[in-house]
């Protein structure tokens, strides 16, 4: 073992964050093993997302669905509905994909190895590596955000990210030892969540504060290095939010694969993250006294999305591959779209299906 492993990995038994998903090292003492599912499943959702945000629906989706199989024999759309909110679908199509995968080839046990790992649907470097080292004690380099910047700085690395990605995994390599590969992986993690932090770092809290050439020789906020961002194109389009005089709103599903693929929407315009939709009443599924309800805009990753919104009162009617649905709390439903049907409706997730 390292001097840097040794001395993070000390800390990591005093200070390490307490998280639903973790199993923790008196834990581990007492015998208890990490649950590859549990870890899977966590890493799966804070991809791209806080790990505040994730604690209630990891809790949720696993008192729903305890076991992988439990998860793979899911309907897909309550899969959908239960995911609607942390953004990024494809990981919830590909969430399900894996379960299925793991259920029936593999008799509900997660491989052990980086690349039986990889081979999974929706599973890629990051997500192997930090499963087989966390679950399995595999020492496998898992390099995140935060292990990005506590890396860059300890060897005040001067290329910039994303060019920077290759020497930083080299690094946390050389840095990562056989014994408790998986407590190394989590402390790093949880360095540059708590002390290693983007501004203001708690350097004189640090274990590595001794070896961190960004504190001896430069300024640790400097890094990690970064091009300059893009400026995200903005994207225009309409929705229809119709709803029939007892409250039932017009939904649809979107396509399965794309952005925000299998989701639940109202009807909307072809925008896309290349394209704009139309933005007029003449754009709507079906003629109707459409009133404009005003615009939401939404941030995508690479792009803004700015809808107007269409609102009518309607008798209900027969709309090819749409549905009127109530409850609509409890649907698949994503953020932009939950913005565009309350802009129209400002109570509509606050009825319940009791309420026509």
């Amino acid at each position: 073992m390292n001097h840097y492993s040794e001395h993070l990995l000390a800390w990591y038994d005093r200070h390490h964050r307490d998280l639903p998903w973790r199993t923790g090292p008196l834990e581990k003492m007492r015998g208890v093993r990490p649950d590859p599912y549990h870890v899977w499943l966590s890493e799966i959702m804070l991809q791209q997302t806080t790990v505040q945000a994730v604690k209630a629906y990891y809790e949720k989706f696993l008192a729903r669905w305890p076991r992988v199989e439990d998860l793979a024999a899911a309907p897909s759309d309550d899969v959908m509905a239960a995911w609607a909110g942390l953004g990024y679908y494809a990981r919830a199509r590909n969430l399900k994909k894996c379960a299925e995968t793991v259920a029936a080839e593999h008799g509900g046990i997660f491989p052990d190895t980086l690349d039986g790992l990889k081979a999974l649907p929706g599973i890629g470097d990051y997500t192997a590596a930090a499963v087989a080292a966390i679950a399995f004690d595999r020492p496998e380099a898992v390099v995140d955000g935060n292990v990005e910047r506590v890396v860059t700085r300890l060897f005040t690395i001067e290329t910039p990210l994303p060019a920077a990605k290759p020497e930083i995994r080299a690094f946390t390599a050389k840095l990562t030892p056989d014994e408790r590969p998986g407590d190394f992986a989590q402390a790093m993690m949880d360095l540059g969540a708590t002390l290693c932090t983007p501004k203001r770092p708690a350097c004189a809290l640090c274990p590595l504060n001794g070896n961190c050439r960004a504190l001896a020789e430069d300024d640790p906020e400097r890094f990690p290095l970064k091009l300059p961002k893009k400026q995200r194109p903005v994207r225009r389009g309409a929705a229809f939010v119709a709803e029939t005089p007892d409250g039932r709103v017009l939904l649809r599903t979107r396509p399965g694969t794309g952005l925000l693929g299998g989701m639940a929407e109202p009807p909307t315009t072809g925008w896309t993250a290349r394209l704009d939709g139309e933005t007029e009443s003449s754009a709507a599924p079906f003629a109707a006294n459409w009133t404009d309800a005003g615009e939401i805009t939404h941030i995508f990753t690479h792009f803004e999305l700015r809808l107007t919104v269409w609102h009518a009162i309607t008798p209900e009617r027969a709309i090819e591959g749409g549905r009127w649905e109530t409850a609509l709390g409890e649907k698949a439903l994503p953020s932009v779209m939950k913005k565009a049907i309350a802009k129209a409706i400002p109570d509509a997730f606050k009825r319940s299906s009791h309420d026509r």
